[in-house]
């Protein structure tokens, strides 16, 4: 009983035979996504410039964003700073200012649609500024 003959494959990455390597996954591999949020960044400016519906656009994406781990990508891209990246990541990551902005939007169209347009705007500004103290204080504490 004889054995067949093994394929004669070449080894990936210039790596010596016999020695095992593992590939990078394609969400992990710049060279797809520099293209993709490149690819992202001119199609929002053409929607933009030919007055596509904001709301089509943001979801767009935030489909595509998810679908195909782009923000995951890019927070580690700017993790990679040295000293502040990981903070910034840090904050755009904290679940209570997603949350309360999340509620506050909620609240404001309700409001809105009730007929308290000025009174949104003025809770809304406060909002804000309530949300960039505490991001500020998060990162000044990181810093000292």
């Amino acid at each position: 009983m004889s054995v067949p003959p093994k394929p004669e494959t070449p080894p990936a990455n210039d790596a010596p035979e016999g020695v095992l390597t593992r590939r990078t996954p394609w969400w992990r591999n710049w060279k797809v996504m520099l293209p993709l949020w490149l690819g992202i960044a001119v199609l929002v400016g053409l929607g933009l410039h030919f007055n596509v519906d904001r709301g089509v656009i943001a979801g767009s994406v935030v489909a595509i964003g998810l679908i195909s781990n782009a923000f995951a990508w890019l927070l580690g891209v700017i993790a990679l700073v040295p000293v502040i990246g990981p903070v910034i990541v840090k904050v755009l990551s904290i679940g209570f200012i997603w949350l309360l902005n999340a509620v506050g939007y909620l609240v404001s169209y309700i409001a809105i649609r009730r007929g308290y347009s000025k009174d949104v705007l003025t809770y809304r500004g406060l909002t804000v500024a309530i949300i960039i103290g505490i991001v500020i204080g998060f990162v000044l504490g990181k810093l000292i």
